[in-house]
């Protein structure tokens, strides 16, 4: 009620000073006048509640104070702070491009992946590469391999070969198998990556068919990757001459990616890799447990064995290489792999005739640029002729636009 009062009172006042201004009396003087506005003024104040308590000398920070305590949270102004970058000052520039700016960069562009596609199918090209399918040489051992009854009989096949130029620097043996398709989605996900890290090895939740044995035994490894690993023992051989054989050392080690090898698989925290994987069973066509895959090298065996790693990074299509051996550079082969006579002699266990597959070896180098695919070399090579073929597209449209243009000059009207 006081509040009202003193607002209809405020709201008189200022009415009577407005009226006083509105009807000035001749006879009062510039003073009166002066003090009429004065008096308006101070309506003012009352009516705004700030300019009163300045006009009475309090402090500033009592002014903010009472401002700030008197105006609601939601009247407060929300707009950005006063910079150039929230303002949009900023100082900016306006690219101007004309037709031989746009050409020359189509150009320089084109020629730039020419030049790009051509030094990488130079690259891919100076890799030597040798590639023996041994799907049909080993028929007899692919036959006894159809029947699962034979699974504990061993089959090896004898493969020579003749090695024309030398292969220098470092070598890698590749095994590659056509139409075993890992990139199946129900494949992929049978897997247990808790077993996997070690963390448990009875842990085999996600791998469908092949979880336990037919008395509830959890498998480990578990899932379909793991059950199908390729399981064929390939050693190359090196004829120094007529009856001296040598066997060319290779590298197991060092085939895998690093993230894989020490953080995606880990075995059991357990310094007795037995009885880690106590409880559990080998898969169905493993002819040994996980903890036996190389019985010479402690480190090389259980999950972290690189082989088995290797395996279960899957492939993304039917046709695949994966990295099997690296040479081991020493005695004959410091230099690489000598021209000449060699083998391969061929432990036949991974059945590929069941689903019409194949199987092959390969012996390659490397360079700088990686494998002996051509699609990178090949994709750089059409990407700069498409741009050179759209330059010179658009520079025959621009002469036609330009030539157009000087025989048929726009006319000015002046009205």
């Amino acid at each position: 009620m006081g509040v009202g009062l003193v607002v209809s009172t405020e709201d008189l006042s200022r009415t009577k000073v407005e009226s006083s201004l509105s009807h000035p009396n001749p006879q009062v003087g510039k003073n009166s006048a002066f003090q009429l506005k004065h008096q308006l003024f101070l309506a003012d104040g009352l009516q705004a509640g700030t300019s009163v308590l300045q006009i009475l000398d309090l402090p500033v920070s009592s002014i903010i104070a009472t401002k700030m305590d008197r105006t609601p949270q939601s009247c407060r102004s929300r707009s950005p702070d006063n910079t150039a970058l929230k303002q949009q000052r900023l100082p900016a520039y306006r690219l101007q491009l004309s037709a031989a700016k746009v050409l020359s960069g189509f150009f320089a562009t084109g020629a730039f992946c020419l030049g790009i596609g051509i030094v990488l199918i130079l690259s891919a090209k100076s890799i030597k590469e040798i590639e023996i399918n041994y799907t049909n040489i080993c028929a007899n051992c692919a036959e006894l391999r159809e029947n699962a009854v034979n699974f504990d009989k061993e089959c090896t096949c004898s493969i020579p070969f003749y090695l024309p130029d030398t292969m220098q620097g470092n070598v890698y043996m590749y095994y590659k198998l056509y139409g075993f398709h890992q990139n199946l989605y129900q494949y992929i996900l049978s897997r247990s990556n808790s077993q996997l890290m070690g963390r448990d090895v009875k842990d085999v939740g996600n791998c469908d068919s092949f979880r336990k044995t037919h008395n509830g035994t959890p498998i480990c490894p578990c899932g379909a990757i793991a059950n199908s690993i390729f399981n064929d023992t390939i050693i190359l051989s090196y004829n120094l001459n007529s009856s001296i054989r040598i066997k060319v050392p290779m590298l197991s080690s060092g085939i895998t990616w690093w993230t894989d090898k020490f953080i995606k698989f880990q075995n059991p925290n357990s310094s007795n890799l037995p009885s880690a994987f106590a409880g559990t069973a080998k898969p169905p066509y493993w002819p040994k447990p996980v903890y036996e895959l190389d019985k010479e090298d402690s480190g090389n065996s259980g999950f972290i064995n690189e082989d088995f790693i290797v395996w279960m990074r899957t492939a993304a299509f039917p046709t695949f290489k994966k990295l099997h051996r690296q040479l081991n550079r020493i005695h004959y082969f410091t230099e690489g792999l000598p021209a000449g006579n060699y083998s391969f002699n061929i432990t036949y266990n991974f059945p590929v005739t069941r689903f019409q597959g194949e199987k092959s070896v390969v012996l390659s180098t490397l360079t700088w640029s990686g494998g002996s695919s051509l699609f990178l070399g090949l994709a750089y090579t059409v990407t700069g002729a498409m741009t050179w073929l759209a330059s010179f597209s658009m520079m025959a449209i621009h002469l036609m636009q330009k030539e157009k243009k000087m025989f048929f000059p726009s006319c000015q009207v002046k009205l």
